[in-house]
């Protein structure tokens, strides 16, 4: 088996890799933490985590900065 398919196949939940994307979003994690990461969490499930909390993280600085605009704060 190739290194690839062999982390593929790793059993690590999708919560497991949610809460590890959003630690790495604030740039905090310890390294023994990050080292079980690695040995636990599905790669593709890193990609699609990633991809919607870059997404979801987006979409709210667009409704912040619209809330900020249409309230009058900004003026």
């Amino acid at each position: 088996m190739t290194d690839e398919h062999e982390a593929s196949q790793r059993k690590g939940s999708f919560v497991q890799t949610l809460k590890a994307v959003a630690w790495s979003f604030f740039g905090v994690r310890k390294s023994s933490d990050y080292a079980q990461d690695v040995a636990k969490i599905n790669p593709v499930h890193v990609i699609v985590a990633g991809v919607l909390a870059a997404v979801l993280f987006v979409v709210g600085l667009v409704f912040l900065v619209r809330w900020i605009v249409t309230s009058g704060v900004a003026q």
